[in-house]
């Protein structure tokens, strides 16, 4: 038989056990925190048509969507998961309560050029609520307490949630007599932070048709920056001259009125008219969020308003507002710079219990009785010599070995080692198991800051 040498494609992640458990954790924070919010789970195939997929598509879109026919279907793998959703809601809607409130943790594919950091297979994690006909403002409002009490479960202090929105730019905009190139303008402006000023000026003139003068003014505007009360009376002095924009001025105030009330602080929260978000399907409030202390990783959760995107597949108006977390890249660049907690249990079991007498049914018992009690057990089965045993839970890194012996056995009790210390106690089932629990409660975040 011919060997093939194994190998993982390019733009694909596989993780070691250790790693993987911490990115579990991750998906526990956001499933707890999405949850807590009211947000049902949900799934949704991997593989749909590619009319679904593309309905909103073309461009980019299609260069990096995988598609392939299988038989006469014309298939593709889903490349985000706010599409899917949309179609999800089209299909479901008369067995929908609205609003439609989901999260969603999944892979998508992305046939782009792999690089450091950019994954062709990652984890998406998103939120969207969904209104039937009418989504209220509040909703967006709502958004920025989710992703505080997201990042803050991962152990984040230094982030900022950095919030505009897209009326108060098109509005701006008409101001100016340059409505038809907004979506080239504000697709433009969202390079800023990576070209700088003077290249967005030069695009403004030479791609989207500005005069130098219109290209100074957008800069000047979009450079708003102090407090938040100083952002929007600062708007305030543009206010009366166009509809949509005043719309779009209101809308940002009754987010920013809210924050106290969400739990927010005002220094994780900032109004930013840089935040354009270059997807056209953004109607009202966008959102970027950033860690400070590593403005080189870019934004690690992003989104928006949308009200026409289920316009493809049913004739109705389902407006929707909703975040993503490119959660395999956030925890790509948070390992790499050495951000994850070192000291984080990564083991795939609280406690080893290992029989140390022929008949294993009291070994069986007492796994069972630390199982009910929470904790995740393994029982050590193979035939081994105690220094093996102990090597292998040193290898996997569970921090307690639980021995049991004809010595414990008699007394009714056990001896729980602490793999870290070395410290040993003979306890009874139920008091191993409570020193278990306190010893793992002490853990520390998720993610550490420097």
């Amino acid at each position: 038989m011919e060997r093939i040498t194994p190998r993982t494609l390019s733009g694909f992640m596989e993780l070691l056990p250790a790693k993987q458990a911490k990115l579990e954790k991750m998906m526990e924070v956001l499933r707890r925190t999405y949850a807590s919010y009211g947000f049902a789970a949900l799934d949704t195939p991997a593989i749909e048509d590619a009319k679904i997929l593309l309905a909103k598509g073309g461009g980019e879109t299609e260069k990096q969507i995988y598609r392939f026919q299988k038989g006469d279907s014309d298939l593709a793998l889903r490349f985000d998961l706010t599409v899917p959703l949309a179609k999800y809601v089209a299909l479901h809607y008369n067995d929908l309560a609205f609003p439609f409130r989901r999260y969603q943790i999944s892979k998508v594919y992305r046939g782009e050029r792999a690089q450091r950091g950019r994954f062709r297979e990652f984890y998406q994690a998103d939120i969207d609520i969904i209104g039937d006909g009418k989504l209220d403002i509040l909703n967006e409002a709502e958004i920025p307490a989710i992703i505080y009490k997201v990042f803050t479960g991962f152990g984040l202090k230094r982030f900022q949630i950095r919030v505009n929105n897209r009326k108060i730019l098109n509005g701006f905009y008409a101001m100016l007599g340059l409505s038809e190139q907004s979506g080239e303008i504000m697709r433009t402006v969202d390079k800023l932070d990576k070209i700088g000023a003077e290249k967005v000026s030069a695009l403004l003139v030479d791609a989207c048709g500005a005069t130098k003068e219109q290209a100074k003014e957008i800069l000047d505007f979009i450079a708003i920056n102090g407090s938040n009360e100083y952002n929007l009376l600062r708007l305030g002095e543009y206010a009366g001259r166009n509809e949509m924009f005043d719309q779009g001025l209101s809308e940002l105030k009754a987010v920013t009125d809210n924050l106290a009330a969400f739990g927010v602080p005002e220094e994780n929260f900032a109004i930013d008219l840089t935040i354009a978000r270059g997807l056209d399907y953004y109607t009202g409030t966008v959102y970027e969020t950033t860690l400070l202390d590593h403005p080189e990783i870019g934004s690690v959760c992003s989104g928006g308003r949308y009200d026409n995107l289920a316009g493809y597949y049913i004739d109705k108006a389902l407006p929707g507002v909703g975040i993503s977390i490119g959660l395999t890249r956030l925890f790509y660049v948070l390992d790499e710079q050495g951000l994850l907690n070192p000291d984080l249990p990564s083991a795939p079991a609280d406690a080893l219990v290992l029989p140390m007498t022929a008949d294993p049914a009291p070994a069986i018992a007492l796994a069972e009785s630390l199982r009910s009690a929470g904790l995740r057990v393994q029982l050590y089965g193979e035939q081994k010599k105690f220094k093996q045993k102990m090597s292998y839970c040193d290898k996997l890194g569970v921090p307690f070995a639980v021995l049991l012996g004809e010595d414990e056995i008699a007394q009714g009790k056990c001896s729980v080692k602490n793999m870290t210390t070395g410290q040993q106690i003979t306890v009874t089932a139920q008091e191993a198991a409570q020193h278990i629990l306190s010893a793992l409660a002490a853990t520390g975040p998720i993610i550490l800051e420097k």
